[in-house]
């Protein structure tokens, strides 16, 4: 039976896994295990253990907190939106990730004009379409 938690850091591993580019495979290879393990962790149906959360981490370069971080209570019970937060599955989104690498290929000067031009865009965007946390 799925667990809130369980589903949280399931996302949370699938995220990163996609902002570092890696696919599942390339990722099971890396910890020993079969990539249907990965699917499985990430859509929540199997409980990540701890020495597997371990090697994840170590596999994605990031702490073992990465997993935890958004599950405290002050963030589920709060129902405060901070406009500076991005929602949490904008990250897991292809669409996300395909913008991010490009921004980072290009020179300087073309990516600070990009991102002028993003921020002067931003306040067109109707209040109900921004990406906050929920």
């Amino acid at each position: 039976m799925t667990n809130d938690i369980d589903l949280h850091v399931g996302k949370r591993l699938r995220r990163r896994r996609r902002l570092l580019g890696l696919t599942q495979q390339t990722l099971a290879e890396h910890v020993g295990i079969r990539f249907q393990q990965i699917q499985k962790y990430e859509c929540g149906a199997n409980r990540v253990s701890a020495a597997r959360l371990f090697e994840l981490s170590e596999a994605l370069s990031v702490p073992i907190q990465y997993f935890y971080e958004g599950l405290s209570e002050t963030d589920h019970i709060s129902g405060e939106t901070d406009p500076d937060v991005i929602a949490p599955d904008v990250l897991s989104r292809k669409e996300t990730m395909d913008l991010v690498r490009a921004y980072y290929n290009m020179a300087e000067a073309p990516r600070k004009h990009f991102l002028d031009l993003a921020k002067s865009l931003e306040g067109a965007t109707k209040p109900s379409l921004r990406l906050v946390a929920q």
